[in-house]
């Protein structure tokens, strides 16, 4: 058999149709790749979060490819992965560690259905949803019997013989892609939804009342144009009266709001040094990290950035390095931490000194050389308000 004949038979009845809107789909899907769980009881819920947006990229890929159905089936398979997570994440811990157990030894495990009914009698977090969010959960049902019909090939409609065939060719293909997308749609905001159910932060740190208490989360929040396209305002109303979304908002509630300057240190490792006034007032919400790298850059006007944990934590500031490269390895800075001279090492166009502080080491990156007392003006200042700050904290 000639290969030329192979490839006439694989693309037969197979019609490539592009996604009009896919890049914008793409962009969406970073809203459920950006957010990760910090719950530490949950870390596997990350790796079912990324097992559910692959399934959605192959669904996107697949149909336009041609092949429409493992397209439907992909996006059934998003739905019912984000559900095994909220199973295997929400029972009581017993039956959580026996299910998870049989999940990873591919034994007897129950059905998509069967999971939603036992989550409704014992699940802490999904049956107060499913009571709150009665319509969302009613949508979710009737769109996974929909995708049914398409994965079990349900009317001719679903055929590739009836679809391509030459009588079909020449039809517009524009309710075909709508219809794609719609399910689409609809699939990726069960999986937003779902994701919910482990923690609410994707919605919480969207209000900036809660983004300016919150620590520092590994969540990023959903996008408003992603709420308002894929969750639906009425569903965020429902599920912002679940007892998981209103404890976790009045346990953040109470406490003391960062200053805009103190929030991009925390997240972002941003020190403006034209705001130390600012940044000081809340100094006290800050991590030892966070802090030590703030004082460094107080005590020493030299210094344009600052790392710890081996290169791992880097602060920068509003002040530019002549440093031309980006990259950094953990080996430079393991050379840096043992040198036989800690204070101005060349490091490219810029230098590096090391500093000790509470048991860690401390790079600073700075344009020129720094003096003696430049040295002893950081070593001495730090030291003196590190030991204030801890004294504050003990009393």
């Amino acid at each position: 058999m000639s290969d030329q004949y192979i490839d006439y038979r694989k693309a037969k009845n197979i019609r490539p149709i592009p996604l009009p809107d896919k890049e914008r789909y793409y962009w969406d899907l970073q809203n459920i790749e950006n957010s990760w769980t910090g719950r530490i009881d949950a870390n596997l819920c990350n790796t079912f979060v990324m097992e559910a947006e692959q399934q959605l990229v192959n669904a996107i890929e697949l149909f336009e490819m041609g092949y429409f159905d493992c397209a439907y089936y992909s996006l059934r398979s998003a739905v019912e992965v984000s559900t095994t997570m909220v199973y295997l994440s929400d029972l009581p811990e017993a039956e959580r560690e026996k299910q998870l157990e049989a999940w990873k030894a591919t034994l007897d495990f129950p059905m998509e259905t069967q999971m939603i009914r036992q989550l409704a009698k014992s699940g802490a977090v999904f049956a107060d949803m499913l009571t709150k969010m009665a319509d969302f959960f009613s949508d979710a049902k009737k769109l996974n019997a929909e995708l049914n019909k398409f994965v079990h090939k349900q009317g001719l409609q679903h055929f590739y013989m009836a679809r391509n065939h030459p009588i079909n060719q020449n039809k517009s293909q524009t309710t075909f892609i709508k219809t794609f997308e719609d399910y689409l749609t609809r699939c990726l905001g069960v999986v937003a939804v779902m994701r919910l159910a482990i923690d609410p932060f994707p919605i919480l740190l969207m209000d900036e009342e809660i983004l300016l208490r919150c620590f520092d989360s590994m969540t990023e929040p959903y996008s408003e144009d992603f709420v308002e396209k894929y969750i639906g305002q009425s569903t965020l109303n429902d599920y912002k009266k679940t007892d998981l979304f209103l404890g976790t908002y009045d346990s953040f509630i109470k406490d003391e709001k960062k200053n805009e300057s103190v929030f991009n240190v925390m997240k972002y490792q941003y020190i403006d040094t034209t705001r130390f006034d600012v940044i000081f007032s809340q100094l006290h919400l800050l991590s030892i990290y966070d802090i030590v790298a703030v004082l460094m850059t107080f005590a020493c006007n030299k210094i344009v950035k600052v790392y710890a944990l081996n290169g791992v934590l880097m602060y920068h500031t509003n002040k530019e390095t002549n440093r031309k490269s980006h990259s950094w390895s953990t080996d430079d800075f393991n050379r840096f931490g043992k040198s036989d001279k800690l204070i101005n090492q060349k490091y490219d166009e810029a230098f590096i000194s090391v500093f000790s502080f509470e048991d860690e080491l401390y790079y600073a990156e700075h344009n020129e050389p720094l003096q003696q007392k430049d040295a002893d003006m950081v070593v001495n200042y730090v030291s003196e308000q590190l030991k204030n700050h801890f004294h504050k904290m003990e009393n």
